[in-house]
């Protein structure tokens, strides 16, 4: 058997089209984890009914998705570097299927939550080597082009997610969902068997970094989990602090333990190089703007503007299909002219769609705010490929899989921070609104008869146009840091190959004087962002409350069990009351 294998698997890659069918291959991978992403959510209220859980419980079903996928990707790209991209990714497919078979055969919530992990991990070997596999196949001169076809496949995979959900769901059952993974997870993995190229023998062998790998996974989790509180900014919650102070804490010991290992987890120097370091930054930043806006967009088109979810659904989509038909055009481009300024003029574009959001108000025309959202596609399409072609190249050949792990933490960062960030921003300043107008403490704005229409309105844009002031200030940050990057592709060194000593006694002895000021920066960068993004939000949060004074100081929102919901919660809490 496993000669006929190779056989065939040479003839594939002696052909023309070989690394064709290996694309192919990649974004059957890269179109069923990112449909996972989305289809699950609208399934929560189903599950929760089913399983007769409360939504505290149920809300792990898609948080445990996004948290182990996010945690893992750098150890799974690490992983792939050492023992094969291939068998990684073939490995993927393997569990990914299992991990859906599992879901739809879910007795209760805890069996199902414990499934979703197992399908995380698959999703996660799948993302974190895909790039990496398009980078090997394909020359330089077309690698934006590919990376724009696999960004164009997610993208609609995503937004076709939740319309594939509801029809199975109400046709078929809950359990359909999980089950349509498995012919196409089957057909992927022999697939994959046959025209993945065979890995390549490592020169020698390396050991694996499992205590940065813990800490990374441990502060990873932290900020996630702290994001996740369902908290307003003025309220705060101990709990939140608890969490950033440990993921402060964990970050900085992996750091540390990163420059003290002979073989790193992920190699500190590559951040050396600016294009890698901004690229990061800024795909976190962009996919920050896409998905605050895919998830505050819904309730704006609902709730003050009056449509239907048939027409949300449709006004939606052009954000989307604009950005799959934009990323491989932009991807190209970039191969001929370089990213600067494509992903500039693609996050310029992002913020002029933000600010004619703020323009519309709650007046909106919709067929111009339907060509709003196909702008802030078009631009966030022709920011991300480049982008990330531009990250992938700057990594050198034995350490892409590592950069395609941290490339999508990356942007999993940005999904988790857009989707709280962006809620925690919209609840702290609406309720900072009812509450300067006579209505403290309010727990469900929308199904609280007592509150004027009007003044539920007034609320809601209050916090909306906020949220879409912080987006647009983001784009622009991101353009600025795109227009300051590295034309080309300068090399990274190879910490291996420079004289660097390592750490022999004391906290930083032995280390060079680069590595010294790398760590400090980084641990700098990180204490400053939390510190400054919980300041900036108290100053915007005081700049652009009501005009009355508050009536006093808002009680933390709890149910009649005394549990305090996170951001999901509230999001479901909207969207089960829809008018």
């Amino acid at each position: 058997m496993r000669p006929n294998v190779e056989r065939i698997r040479k003839r594939i890659h002696e052909h023309a089209g070989g690394k064709w069918f290996l694309l192919f291959t990649v974004l059957l991978g890269a179109a069923m984890s990112a449909v996972d992403v989305s289809i699950v959510n609208v399934a929560l209220p189903t599950l929760k009914h089913t399983f007769g859980v409360p939504m505290a419980v149920i809300e792990w079903v898609a948080l445990a998705y996004m948290l182990t996928l996010t945690i893992f990707l750098p150890l799974f790209g690490r992983l792939a570097d050492m023992f094969g991209r291939s068998r990684l990714y073939h490995t993927g497919f393997v569990v990914f299927t299992g991990g859906s078979l599992l879901c739809g055969m879910s007795p209760g919530a805890g069996f199902m939550i414990a499934a979703r992990v197992v399908q995380a991990v698959g999703a996660g070997l799948l993302q974190a080597n895909s790039v990496a596999l398009l980078t090997d196949a394909f020359p330089a001169q077309e690698r934006g082009k590919v990376i724009g076809i696999q960004a164009a496949v997610q993208a609609i995979a995503m937004s076709i997610g939740p319309f594939i959900g509801g029809i199975l769901i109400a046709t078929v059952g809950w359990q359909a969902i999980f089950y349509v993974n498995i012919p196409i997870g089957i057909a992927a993995t022999i697939a994959a068997l046959f025209i993945l190229p065979r890995d390549r023998k490592a020169e020698k062998k390396e050991k694996v970094d499992y205590l940065g790998a813990l800490l990374l996974a441990a502060g990873l989790a932290c900020i996630v989990l702290a994001f996740n509180e369902g908290v307003t900014i003025e309220s705060g919650s101990s709990t939140t602090i608890v969490f950033l102070m440990h993921a402060g804490i964990l970050l900085s010991l992996f750091m540390m333990t990163e420059l003290r290992v002979e073989h790193p987890l992920i190699d500190l120097a590559l951040f050396r190089n600016r294009t890698f370091l901004i690229g990061n930054l800024t795909s976190m930043l962009s996919y920050f703007v896409l998905f605050a806006v895919m998830f505050l967009m819904p309730f704006y088109l609902e709730k003050a503007l009056g449509c239907s979810v048939t027409l949300t659904g449709a006004l939606l989509t052009p954000l989307l299909l604009a950005m799959a038909v934009t990323a491989p055009f932009s991807g190209h481009i970039s191969d001929l002219y370089g990213p600067r300024l494509i992903t500039t003029a693609g996050m310029l574009l992002s913020a002029a769609a933000c600010f004619a959001l703020l323009r519309m108000g709650a007046s909106a025309q919709l067929p111009l705010l339907a060509v709003v959202l196909a702008l802030l596609g078009v631009g966030m399409g022709m920011f991300i490929t480049p982008n990330n072609s531009a990250v992938i190249g700057s990594a050198p050949q034995g350490k892409l899989g590592v950069a395609g792990g941290v490339l999508n933490m990356m942007r999993s960062l940005g999904l988790v921070f857009g989707v709280n960030i962006s809620g925690l921003i919209f609840t702290t300043l609406e309720r900072r609104y009812l509450s300067d107008n006579g209505y403290p403490n309010i727990e469900r704005v929308f199904v609280n008869t007592s509150i004027p229409l009007s003044l539920k309105s007034g609320a809601f844009m209050h916090g909306f146009m906020m949220v879409i002031m912080v987006l647009m200030a983001v784009t622009v940050l991101s353009a600025f840091l795109s227009s300051v990057r590295n034309v080309g592709t300068a090399p990274i060194v190879d910490p291996e190959a420079t004289e660097r000593t390592l750490v022999s006694s004391g906290f930083f002895n032995g280390f060079s004087r680069e590595s010294k000021g790398m760590a400090l920066f980084i641990m700098l960068l990180l204490v400053a962002g939390v510190t400054g993004a919980f300041a900036s939000s108290r100053l915007v949060d005081t700049a652009f409350a009501a005009s009355k004074t508050a009536q006093g100081p808002q009680a933390r929102y709890q149910d009649g069990q005394g549990h305090k919901p996170g951001m999901r919660e509230w999001a479901y809490d909207l969207f089960s009351n829809v008018n």
